[in-house]
């Protein structure tokens, strides 16, 4: 899992709240509108959300958290199995070969 670097996520979540604080403040500007969603737009790419709050909160967390607990959280929440269950040492028990 490739995760961007602190400082980027740091600096694209305040680019992100400056431009909420901008669309709350005039929400019929169209051009303003749009640099906000462009702004949540790139917060969902960097975090790999589908929507701009998803993007928002993972970025939160994974400036408040470290690396390997960020990962972890995320495996969690992806209901992705851990390598060490996902890579067995064999067949199950009761299932025995054809060839005996």
């Amino acid at each position: 899992m490739l995760l961007p670097a602190k400082a980027e996520v740091a600096r694209q979540l305040r680019r992100y709240r400056a431009w909420e604080r901008v669309m709350l403040a005039s929400p019929q500007d169209r051009e303003v509108r749009s640099t906000f969603e462009d702004s949540g737009y790139t917060l969902c790419v960097l975090m790999g959300k589908r929507c701009a709050r998803e993007a928002v909160d993972a970025a939160e967390r994974y400036l408040r958290t470290s690396l390997v607990t960020y990962v972890r959280e995320q495996r969690e929440q992806s209901g992705r199995p851990r390598l060490t269950e996902a890579v067995g040492q064999g067949p199950p028990p009761d299932r025995r070969s054809a060839r005996q």
